[in-house]
């Protein structure tokens, strides 16, 4: 049930700096850090006119403007979370050095370098409505609505399976050495279901990170029942996830998709039903008023900024790409290219800030941050700045 509000401080501020003197604790060098004119959003006009130096121009682009909504995770030194803050603070901070940013799963945060003014916290919710290929969470407290993510879905175990079952069978035949079949006893979820679950667990516990506390409060969706014991125990693969997602989240608060219609009809909110579309009132508008439910402050959505997230796809290390071939064999899938961990977060001087996909001839291959296209196929390691780790792709709509 919500909690009784309590009136504390809504944003995280830093104490004046002297004008004389200076502070040691807000120096830092430049030497692989993040600079300011890498703090701006995703999208590909100022990213571009970053990439070519010129900070003004994309300050101007109306994909910055728009991204000024935006809050930032704070940290304090310790790297223990504070209040969020907008964006044009935290750049203000970057600036003076107060702060340093930094990305943390493509997401742009700031870590304080002098001690905040105040350390309390408000009560944050998390509101999420999962679905089959599209999923939204909101993250809100009583006075703003901080983040709403839009993610897709993990589609594709289910093909990558069977592909897999198909090709021990053929091997199977083989007059060769090979593997044993595995018992399948003890398997009680099917990998495609597992992998659906384990994404948004994994989507949750990284909030967990960017803010001090959350409260989880989850839209229950359900399968159709027979009215037996034993067929109703675990007839359907979303029933069994859901129940594992349950688990590992403490039993969070529930509500049913007609409370969650209720909710939102009483705000006058409409939503989206093309479930492929990414804005506010496909997914987030459900995830955002279960969060409003749990904290409360809101009549209507102070934020409709949407963040989509992306799931890369590693594939599994093979001697040959199904089929055997001829000749020297050519690397194909694992986690790392060239000592990078794929889906890592790179500034290039070129292409500005992408991803880690394959590599080939020494070289590696770099992914737009926004759809995912490949850039290049020859770009050198050490023209590569690492910014941080992912295995998402962070766009902000």
């Amino acid at each position: 049930m919500p909690k009784e509000k309590t009136k504390v401080k809504r944003e995280t501020s830093l104490a004046k700096v002297p004008a004389r003197g200076r502070l040691k604790a807000t120096e830092r060098a430049n030497h692989g850090r993040l600079v300011v004119s890498e703090c701006l959003p995703s999208s590909g006009n100022a990213c571009s006119s970053v990439a070519k130096g010129s900070t003004t121009k994309a300050l101007n682009e109306p994909s910055y403007r728009k991204s000024l909504n935006f809050f930032v995770p704070v940290f304090d030194r310790e790297n223990r979370p504070l209040m969020p803050t907008k964006l044009p603070r935290a750049l203000k901070w970057a600036k003076e050095n107060k702060a340093t940013p930094f990305y943390k799963k493509g997401l742009l945060c700031v870590r304080l370098n002098v001690e905040p003014s105040a350390r309390e916290t408000q009560d944050i919710s998390v509101g999420v409505d999962p679905g089959s290929k599209e999923e939204g969470f909101s993250v809100k407290s009583e006075a703003h609505t901080f983040w709403n993510f839009q993610a897709a879905a993990v589609t594709w175990v289910k093909d990558a399976i069977k592909t897999r079952r198909e090709m021990r069978r053929g091997r199977r035949f083989r007059k060769t050495p090979c593997r044993k079949q595995k018992s399948i006893q003890g398997r009680s979820m099917p990998p495609s279901t597992r992998a659906r679950w384990q994404w948004k667990l994994r989507i949750l516990k990284w909030i967990d990170t960017l803010v001090s506390h959350t409260d989880k409060v989850i839209e229950d969706i359900k399968a159709k029942t027979k009215g037996q014991r034993k067929w109703d125990k675990s007839f359907s693969p979303l029933e069994v996830g859901k129940q594992w997602f349950y688990e590992q989240l403490k039993n969070p608060e529930l509500k049913q998709g007609w409370e969650t219609k209720e909710l939102r009809d009483s705000l006058g909110l409409k939503k989206n039903y093309r479930k492929r579309s990414r804005n506010f009132n496909t997914h987030c508008v459900d995830s955002w008023v279960l969060a409003n439910w749990m904290v409360g402050g809101h009549v209507k959505p102070d934020n409709t900024s949407v963040i989509y997230l992306t799931p890369l796809r590693l594939h599994r290390r093979q001697l040959h790409r199904l089929q055997a071939t001829q000749g020297v064999r050519k690397p194909y899938g694992g986690t790392r290219s060239m000592g990078l961990k794929r889906g890592s977060l790179v500034k290039h001087p070129k292409y500005a800030l992408c991803y880690v996909g394959g590599t080939m001839d020494g070289k590696v291959s770099l992914h737009s941050i926004q759809d995912g296209h490949r850039l290049t196929q020859n770009a050198k390691v050490e023209d590569c700045r690492f910014r941080a780790y992912g295995s998402w792709r962070t766009n902000y709509v």
